[in-house]
């Protein structure tokens, strides 16, 4: 740390989100406002002089020949995280890390990765990793009339409730890697404000061509199921557990793959309709 430390810092803030203490630093005094665009939603400035983690972000720029320019670095406390001769991709580092490391530790909330929607009162919830088609079927149902929540974290209360986690949605076109930033209402859609119930758990993966067959899970399996994309397992099962307990104590839990999201939306939000139904 003491290395990072001797770089010279220009400027320096520390927030609070969700109970976890930041300080950002930065060599450059106009990288504040970029900072500011990739920061959670829930945060605020914080005079704390004890913080959780320290990010430095090092800003290159010309070299002493007109062919070379500096690298553009990103540390976490004293790890380095990202390296490159573009800013922008330091920046998106900076954003990933944050909220992973937010979510890790959050101080009265349970994360776990999955994307959220609301319908008819309650959320569905759709937990997965990167890769596992959960954005794309969020999109659809946000397209079909669901509230956007997340495509990303589902953020738990301890009464087993979601709350909001704005960010666009992340899509990646079949086939490529790169992913692009959407709005919801690019989508023609609305973000939800007020924490839901959740009414219905989907554990899903796309497959091509597969058939929509899912079974419903009991609900110590569908804990189970939820733990293994769950943040802060292993920092705090007992507090995880409790939690999601509480989720699969009110919601149904399915699992099965799925072919393209577009022939499962009826489905599965007629199923999330019932489901609301038979709780009023």
């Amino acid at each position: 740390m003491k290395k990072v430390d001797r770089l010279g810092w220009a400027v320096g803030f520390s927030l609070k989100s969700y109970g976890v203490r930041i300080g950002i630093r930065s060599n450059e005094p106009s990288t504040l406002d970029r900072v500011c665009e990739h920061l959670p939603r829930e945060w605020e400035n914080s005079t704390s002089a004890v913080v959780d983690r320290v990010y430095s972000i090092l800003i290159g720029g010309k070299g002493p020949r007109a062919n070379v320019r500096r690298l553009s670095l990103l540390y976490g406390d004293d790890v380095r995280l990202a390296r490159s001769v573009d800013p922008d991709i330091v920046f998106e580092a900076l954003e990933s890390d944050l909220r992973l490391f937010v979510a890790e530790l959050a101080k009265h909330r349970v994360f776990v990765h999955a994307g959220v929607v609301g319908w008819k009162g309650r959320a569905i919830v759709i937990p997965g990793r990167s890769y596992s088609g959960k954005s794309t079927l969020v999109a659809e149902l946000v397209r079909a009339g669901a509230t956007y929540y997340s495509d990303e974290y589902a953020v738990l209360d301890s009464r087993g409730r979601v709350h909001p986690f704005f960010k666009p949605l992340e899509l990646r076109e079949e086939g490529k890697f790169k992913q692009s930033k959407v709005t919801v209402a690019e989508l023609g859609g609305h973000a939800g404000t007020k924490p839901l119930p959740v009414g219905l758990v989907l554990m899903t993966r796309y497959k091509s061509g597969a058939r929509w067959r899912p079974r419903k899970l009991t609900p110590g399996k569908g804990v189970l199921e939820m733990l293994f994309n769950t943040v802060s397992a292993r920092r705090n099962p007992e507090r995880a557990m409790a939690t999601l307990q509480r989720v699969t104590a009110q919601a149904d839990v399915l699992k099965g793959v799925r072919g393209d999201a577009t022939q499962v939306v009826t489905a599965l939000l007629q199923r999330a309709e019932g489901k609301a139904r038979t709780r009023t």
